[in-house]
């Protein structure tokens, strides 16, 4: 099943394009956004969160993905609980 594409950025340019998808086969957002400054990305690697261990794993990746992508952040859960 191929990705459901929710939308992308409405402000993108050719170098810009934060995108939002739903993985229906996975019931998993998938999220293009920007890449975190160093500073931010330390910051969430330093904080702590009761339960979880501190630090980003390899495996993960903190992106950036601006506030006017809302209605299609809300589109892709409602997407998703339709699967």
């Amino acid at each position: 099943m191929p990705l459901l594409f929710i939308g992308i950025d409405p402000n993108t340019g050719d170098k810009q394009s934060p995108t939002v998808w739903v993985d229906r086969k996975n019931q998993e957002f998938v999220f293009q956004g920007w890449k975190p400054s160093v500073e931010l990305e330390a910051e969430c690697a330093a904080t702590e969160i009761p339960g979880h261990a501190q630090g980003i794993p390899d495996h993960e990746a903190v992106i950036r993905v601006p506030a006017r992508m809302v209605h299609m952040i809300r589109e892709a859960c409602d997407a998703i609980e339709r699967v």
